[in-house]
């Protein structure tokens, strides 16, 4: 019995021990079970926290690159902000940004962000570009400097472009856009205001449905009206063209009331070759009157008050007889023009330049004929003056166009043009009037320059060559009787840093006819104010138009960074396409 009982014994203790065994490694996997779910989640609360925290050190660069008047500079300077170190309640993230490559002439930029948390950490790496607009504005002058932007464009015109209207005033409870009518944007429109007045009403509430493309509030500002920024990017233009292409006119024709000095540029196509005929030491005689308002151009008075100057217009100009055997005049190849935008061990695709320290005129009076195409662009070309710029005639691109009349997409061939003044289209009819002169002066040793169209056929002017006769009587007494085509047509990005894009004297510029000439834009426009292009008939004359109906359309090449010299100067940057990664930095 003994035995038994004993036994009995030992095996209720095999029993308990087993059972404390199984219950002691069941409460270890449930314990280490535990751990581990406890450790993954303090890993995943600490990664998304390194996560947000490299997120939010990028969006720190973003913003320090969108203040900057040219991140090109800023980064080949080391500003301050470049790189760095953002501290957040959840952890740290250093973060750099720098120059990672160009897309053709684009310049794509590198921002890596590496987030600490605790003990884990995560990298975010960004690629980004700067933003390219279609239309960027300000207001409308001279009628008030609290003016907003107004629209719309009548039925006859058409806006096929994103446009981009900066912050005009800070009223927060007057819209920058003034909408008349019902006009419908079908592209994408961006504001840098807020859509709320200060009360919290929603003023865009009204007009909501005028914004087919979609409407994009607090938007970054553009740098067009920093003057400091312009500059900036025409000092990285010159220093990057070559010196055979810098040009600083002067005004050598005695007895022209107002001159002005300029480079003319002709650009044509001869033998699928692109070339430019360029005349240095033009002198433009310049035209402005106060008091009976022959011309509403204005431009930005960087030197003080008023904010909005006049400033004198181009009537004609006329350059040295001797032009071509001094070399003032001389034909080049677009592809002379070439150079590289380079920066931190990066270069981007070749791209003609030419600067200007002064005005540029660029439109020929040349006849297309005998193999020679006048005022086509062949290459890839941007003009940048510290002037104006006055265009003289239709400026094309040659290469393949799409049946509606647009630059092809795979058009090989772009032009922009960059002035710290303005960029209009001229009056040639300027000279016809008594009240500039009778007719063009032409000082002792210079000749009239025509542009634009011969209002009627000129005269032979070697016919009489033989003959012994004073050379004035063989000139043609009406050469100087001119016209712009209508439709005007210009296939160009244009930055005005110093007013506005748009016509010369359009309250009495010379039309085709009685009713408005169409103004066609295939690129972009960024422009400090917004410039006029047509002027209301008057009430006696209803029938009669003065300027041009807008068609604007966006050269989407831009995108793709066709256009040489990096002259953009929106604060918006944007990922690039797959642009975002981010990962574990052991992955």
């Amino acid at each position: 019995m003994r035995s038994i009982k004993s036994f009995k014994r030992g095996f209720v203790l095999v029993l308990v021990v087993t059972a404390l065994v199984i219950l002691t490694a069941l409460g270890a996997g449930i314990l280490s079970a535990a751990y581990g779910a406890r450790h993954r989640a303090i890993r995943a609360k600490s990664e998304a926290a390194a996560m947000a925290v490299a997120e939010a050190a990028c969006e720190q660069a973003v913003y320090w690159m969108s203040r900057q008047r040219d991140v090109l500079d800023a980064l080949e300077k080391s500003v301050p902000g470049s790189s760095g170190t953002l501290y957040l309640p959840e952890g740290y993230s250093d973060y750099n940004i720098g120059l990672f490559s160009f897309i053709d002439s684009r310049p794509v930029y590198s921002i890596v962000c590496h987030g600490y948390s605790g003990a884990f950490s995560r990298t975010v790496d960004v690629k980004i570009m700067q933003g390219i607009g279609g239309w960027e504005s300000t207001h409308t002058i001279p009628i008030s400097a609290t003016q907003a932007v107004s629209w719309p464009v009548t039925a006859s015109e058409s806006i096929c472009m994103p446009v981009g209207v900066h912050k005009l005033h800070d009223y927060p409870d007057m819209r920058d856009i003034y909408i008349t009518g019902t006009p419908t944007f079908e592209d994408m429109v961006s504001v840098a205001e807020s859509r709320n007045t200060y009360a919290g009403i929603d003023k865009y509430a009204d007009v909501m449905t005028c914004f087919q493309g979609g409407i994009y509030f607090d938007q970054p500002q553009s740098k067009v009206t920093d003057y400091s920024a312009v500059q900036l990017k025409i000092d990285r233009f010159r220093n990057a063209t070559k010196s055979a292409f810098i040009f600083r006119p002067v005004a050598t024709a005695p007895g022209l009331q107002r001159p002005h000095p300029a480079v003319h540029l002709e650009f044509f196509v001869q033998n699928g070759i692109g070339k430019v005929r360029i005349t240095n030491n033009c002198t433009v005689r310049g035209f402005q009157r106060f008091d009976t308002g022959v011309t509403y151009d204005y431009k930005v008075n960087r030197t003080g008050t008023p904010e909005y100057q006049k400033y004198d217009i181009y009537s004609y100009h006329v350059r040295s007889e001797n032009a071509d055997s001094t070399g003032e005049r001389a034909v080049y190849r677009i592809e002379d023009t070439y150079v590289r935008q380079s920066c931190a061990g990066a270069e981007s695709k070749p791209g003609g330049q030419i600067f200007v320290d002064g005005n540029v005129i660029i439109g020929s009076g040349e006849v297309s004929a005998g193999g020679i195409l006048w005022d086509t662009v062949a290459g890839r070309i941007t003009v940048a003056a510290t002037g104006n710029i006055w265009i003289a005639n239709s400026i094309t691109v040659d290469g393949q166009h799409d049946a509606d009349g647009r630059v092809s997409l795979n058009n090989p061939h772009a032009l922009g043009l960059v002035a710290q003044g303005v960029i209009k289209v001229v009056d040639p009819g300027m000279s016809d009037y008594s009240y500039v002169d009778d007719k063009p002066v032409e000082p002792v040793h210079f000749v009239y320059v025509p542009i634009a169209i011969a209002d009627q056929q000129t005269k032979d002017k070697d016919k009489d060559k033989d003959k012994d006769k004073d050379k004035d009587k063989d000139k043609d007494e009406d050469n100087h009787l001119r016209h712009l085509p209508s439709p005007m047509v210009i296939e160009a990005a244009m930055t005005v840093g110093g007013g506005g894009w748009g016509a010369e004297n359009v309250g009495q510029r010379k039309n085709t006819g009685t009713s408005y000439d169409q103004l066609i834009v295939t690129g972009s426009i960024t422009e400090a104010v917004s410039g006029l292009v047509g002027t209301a008939p008057p009430l006696w004359l209803p029938n009669i138009r003065n300027g041009y109906t807008k068609h604007y359309y966006f050269d989407k090449r831009l995108l793709e960074g066709i256009l040489p010299g990096n002259i953009w100067l929106q604060g918006k940057f944007i990922p690039a396409p797959a642009g975002w990664r981010d990962y574990r930095p052991s992955s």
